[in-house]
């Protein structure tokens, strides 16, 4: 046998190194000891820290959490599954902190991409960087979207592997398309990993067009029925995620209403998936894609202020502004101004260099299949658009499998952040790296001149046809709207100011481009003239976009970001005084209300207590409903709150110095009480409306759908108790005794999908009562009532897995083989 090159690895091992070493300079606080302040993950270790703390004493995490929004499934807040997979996601990230792991597993994965379609290494270094601090990741990074930023990171790896199939290689292909789709989906992003297998899906469209013309059906069928192995063992190997988690979302917002409020009014509706409106929520506007060149053309995010040194102070101090006013005014307002009605972190910039690169790269490159990847881009875009590309998105929302369950469709943009670094170096790689790419070069240089003179002439056409008002300004109009005569006056000069500043933001940006633009020109020039080697050219491609990116990356994740562990524990997870007040009480069902900030919007709470509110993208329908009619009034609706058992209400203070107070609420009515009167509406409307003022203790609302299983009124027995035995997350024991047939409410939140009553050990129905809570009839005498969670969804999952492992070990032991068979090619 031949010995091992291990010359041929040296270029791949510089690669690891540089991108471990970029990884490591960006995020040095990481190896100082420090952590990042992710506001998301400080929700979710608030909403989570309950399922740790069970976790810590049962062994297992549990199925059902306590602390959010009354109680929900706990599947996407904290679960785990067994399976005999080894741990590749911790080999391919070194086993390095966060956020180094990240962007090193993001470079890895887009090199080994670029090694698929043999692109030489150097190109590789430079594209795998340029997707992996692409803005829109620190971004994520900052604010705590974890899971979307691996769902991200691992898309190249999975494009990777199925071009592996495509090109023949079976087995090997299919043991990279396995273990990468295999943790793409496992990191329970779905939304990422939709766009991402749509893209997939176009690309692999172009690869059978060219199949069918060759007439090599042996090769479709073989690379499809692949594809579509790898695909089932990825995602079989998720299967207990997958299932309980679209089983819960058919009772979620994602799922559907059956009521809409607007205002006071409410109606009936039968919807199905999110609402349009909320589904477009986050949509760019059309010209915001010139952001990926461009990084300010819209003042990158809604965080971002305008400083003393801004056109906007000099443009208001011209109207007779004092200085300093202009100053704070110039502050407190935000520098975006694009599509994004609600705001955004940051702006999505890829670099100009790369998207320059891009645009010379569907020039020269000869593959077809440049088309189906420009194809994806543009699809993707569309979809980004949302709200302002309406016609195009409503079918897909009404059409497309799943469409409907996502929002902020500005995530599709990932996409462009994959395929535009790959079209740029598989054209530098024919322009550097093949033997008649310069004379092509030479020939298509005019083309390219043209092509990028277009797309600066496009900018330049949204520039002067602009107005530069943005959805923001009414907002602003209003808020300096003289209460006493009305007069808009000031709001309209500061729109107008504004509006000066935003024009001269965006021709700074068109100059800043046209200056990469030339560097980007200028160096093929010198190497046509052989002025400069290939090498240096790409060496100098590389640092400057990579220090280009890093400048922009900087002001979404910078040192200030990073905190020591200590003073991250202290400052957000120390319990206030109104917290450890409360938790002197030691029963073990009552509910906490947190009536400041965003009650709804906050899962800190829920790091101590059973709470009311919360913190998940994917509530309980039945739940938002009541939030929107019931919990979000100014007047507190106590009837609700006492059938939720709502013990403590935490009152924000009324002075800046003063700190939270403690309201006991004595009218709680426990964890379970029997009625005396059942009211009988017809359909949801009338039972959310009927929780206006109804008197729990004694009356309980019952749609006539459940009437079947609740009966007619209890007789009455003034001797009758139920009493909670005892309190698991999982499990809920109740014991009762009566004289008379009984009808008892509990305060746990209903929900079908796996919660089954039995009585004395038999299984027994129950119903949906005052809209969001369980009740059913208990007869005469001694009885133990238990609620248990068993859904049938987790242990079905679980079996899948197993045999998603055998297709893993399967798919692994082929491309081993492959490897193996194959290895004169790595010897010499």
């Amino acid at each position: 046998m031949k010995k091992f090159n291990f010359k041929a690895l040296v270029p791949h091992l510089v690669a690891i190194g540089i991108f471990l070493v970029v990884s490591v300079i960006y995020c040095r606080p990481a190896l100082e000891g420090k952590v990042l302040q992710q506001s998301d993950i400080v929700h979710w270790e608030g909403m989570s820290h309950n399922s740790f703390e069970y976790k810590k004493e049962k062994g297992h995490f549990p199925l059902w959490n306590t602390h959010l929004f009354s109680g929900m499934p706990n599947y996407q807040v904290a679960m785990e599954a067994h399976s005999l997979v080894p741990d590749f996601h911790t080999i391919l990230t070194l086993g390095l902190p966060k956020p180094i792991n990240f962007f090193f597993l993001a470079c890895l994965c887009f090199y080994i991409l670029c090694c698929t379609v043999n692109i030489k290494p150097v190109l590789g270094i430079m594209g795998s960087l340029a997707f992996a601090y692409a803005s829109y990741n620190p971004i994520l990074i900052a604010v705590g979207h974890e899971s979307k930023m691996w769902a991200i990171a691992y898309m190249p790896g999975v494009l990777a592997g199925l071009l592996l199939i495509y090109q023949k290689r079976y087995l090997f292909g299919l043991a990279v398309t396995t273990i990468f789709a295999t943790w793409e989906i496992a990191f329970n992003h779905p939304q990422i990993s939709y766009y991402f297998f749509i893209t997939a899906g176009i690309i692999t469209l172009g690869y059978i067009v060219q199949w069918i013309k060759a007439k090599d059906w042996k090769h479709l069928a073989i690379s499809l029925g692949l594809a579509a192995v790898a695909g089932c063992a990825a995602l079989a190997n998720s299967a207990m995620s997958l299932l309980t988690t679209a089983e819960y979302a058919k009772y979620t917002m994602r799922g559907g209403k059956t009521i809409e409020t607007s205002g006071t009014e409410i109606k009936k509706v039968d919807t199905k998936g999110l609402d349009k409106d909320y589904a477009f929520s986050y949509s760019i506007g059309k010209s915001e894609i010139l952001t990926f060149f461009i990084p300010d053309v819209f003042g990158g995010g809604s965080g971002e202020h305008f400083d003393e040194d801004s056109k906007l102070v000099t443009a208001l101090t011209e109207k007779n502004i004092p200085g300093d006013q202009a100053v704070q005014l110039a502050y407190s307002l935000p520098r975006y101004w694009g599509g994004i009605e609600e705001g955004t972190a940051g702006t999505i910039y890829l670099g100009a260099i790369i998207c320059f690169l891009a645009v010379i790269g569907l020039i020269l490159i000869k593959n077809p299949v440049k088309w189906w990847v420009l194809a994806a881009t543009v699809f993707a875009i569309f979809m980004a658009w949302g709200r302002n590309f309406s016609a195009f998105n409503s079918f897909l929302l009404d059409y497309f499998p799943l469409y409907n369950k996502f929002r902020s469709p500005n995530m599709a943009l990932v996409i462009p952040q994959m395929l535009l670094p790959l079209l740029a170096v598989w054209g530098l790689q024919r322009i550097f790296f093949t033997a008649n790419g310069k004379d092509q070069l030479k020939a298509s240089f005019k083309p390219i001149l043209y092509s990028i003179g277009a797309l600066f002439g496009v900018t330049l056409l949204i520039y002067f046809f602009n107005d530069f008002s943005s959805a923001f300004d009414s907002r602003i109009v209003q808020a300096y709207t003289n209460p006493q005569d009305g007069s808009t006056e000031i709001g309209r000069m500061i729109v107008n100011a504004l509006k000066v500043e935003r024009k001269d933001m965006f021709s700074s940006g068109i100059l800043r481009a046209l200056l990469f633009a030339g560097l980007v020109i200028g160096l093929l020039y010198l190497y046509l003239k052989n002025i400069i080697k290939p090498l240096a050219a790409v060496i100098v491609f590389t640092v400057i976009n990579m220090i280009d990116l890093l400048v922009v990356d900087s002001k979404y994740l910078n040192t200030d970001h990073y905190m020591d562990e200590d003073s991250y524990q202290s400052e957000n997870f120390t319990p206030t005084a109104a917290d450890t007040q409360i938790l002197q009480d030691k029963d073990p069902h009552y509910r906490v209300y947190h009536l400041s900030g965003d009650r709804f919007s906050d899962a800190i709470t829920a790091y101590f207590h059973r709470s009311i509110g919360g913190y998940h993208a994917a509530k309980l329908r039945i739940y938002q409903d009541l939030i929107e009619t019931q919990l979000s009034k100014e007047s507190l609706n106590m009837d609700v709150l006492n059938m939720l058992d709502t013990r403590y209400l935490i009152i924000p203070p009324q002075q800046q110095q003063q700190a939270p107070a403690v309201h006991k609420n004595d009218e709680a009515l426990g964890a379970a009480w029997f009625i005396k009167h059942i009211k009988y509406v017809n359909g949801p409307v009338e039972e959310i409306k009927a929780l206006n003022q109804f008197g729990p203790k004694d009356t309980v609302i019952v749609d006539n759908s459940f009437k079947s299983i609740t009966g007619t009124d209890p007789a009455p027995d003034s001797s009758a108790t139920i009493q909670l035995a005892s309190y698991d997350n999982d499990e809920i024991k109740y014991s009762t005794q009566s004289a008379t047939n009984q009808f008892a409410v509990f305060s746990e939140i209903y929900y079908p999908a796996g919660w089954n009553a039995y009585i004395d050990g038999k299984k027994t129905d129950y119903a949906k009562v005052n809209y969001v809570l369980r009740g059913m009839p208990v007869p005469a005498g001694k009885h133990e009532i238990v609620f248990k969670f068993e859904p049938t969804s987790y242990s079905n999952g679980q079996k899948l897995i197993y045999a998603g492992n055998v297709l893993f070990f399967l798919a692994l032991a082929g491309g081993i083989f492959s490897l193996w068979k194959n290895r004169e090619k790595f010897t010499v």
